[in-house]
């Protein structure tokens, strides 16, 4: 019973972070302020493309999970479940939400925005499903070249910031903010979020690697 208690806990997480994720990115969009890294690059495929930015963040995470193969990740329903519901959530939230233009409003949803992506980070993570498809490849691409983490994801945030910005995606404070804030943010929620093992330990600090990795700068 107590195994199916967690496992519920668990799924509920899981969904409920992954939705949030969605919801904080287009709160960072209504600012206009700056956007997370993948973000920029979203923004700017939807502007070139016409989609919504909620569908291209669909495409680009299937698209990214196809190069797990040759790096020989194993998705999670965490994995599949990121690329669908953030996407959704994003465009959810989107249809609800109207533009705004005024800063006294735009610097609290900028701020909103960052803080929510925090705690669903925690949340979703915590659920231990496996990474999103996005952190699989920074994982996938440390195990193949040896190369730290750290390199690893500036590579690859960089890349993905400037092609996002050359297609007209939303770079700014936001987008500063949020790189230098969200690892501190999102690591204490992931010990207010912990679902203790069946042996009554942390399963942050036993199988603490991916969490940690993640949000290593």
């Amino acid at each position: 019973m107590a195994t199916r208690d967690r496992f519920g806990r668990r799924l509920i997480q899981l969904y409920a972070g992954l939705t949030l994720y969605g919801t904080s990115s287009a709160l960072l969009v209504r600012s206009g302020l700056g956007l997370e890294p993948w973000g920029v690059l979203h923004q700017g495929l939807a502007r070139l493309t016409g989609l919504t930015i909620g569908v291209v963040s669909i495409i680009v995470g299937a698209a990214v999970l196809l190069l797990w193969i040759p790096l020989r990740q194993r998705p999670g329903l965490g994995t599949v479940s990121n690329v669908f519901l953030i996407g959704i959530a994003m465009d959810a939230t989107l249809a609800v939400f109207p533009d705004v233009r005024s800063l006294a409003v735009r610097l609290p949803l900028l701020v909103a925005g960052i803080v929510l992506n925090g705690v669903a980070t925690g949340l979703y993570i915590s659920a231990r499903f496996g990474p999103g498809p996005r952190d699989g490849l920074m994982t996938g691409l440390h195990r193949r070249t040896g190369r730290s983490i750290r390199l690893m994801r500036t590579a690859i945030e960089v890349a993905v910031v400037a092609t996002g910005f050359a297609l007209g995606g939303t770079v700014g404070i936001g987008t500063l903010l949020y790189a230098l804030s969200i690892g501190p943010l999102a690591q204490p929620f992931l010990r207010v979020f912990d679902v203790p093992s069946a042996s009554g330990g942390s399963t942050v600090v036993a199988e603490g690697q991916p969490g940690r990795a993640i949000l290593r700068r």
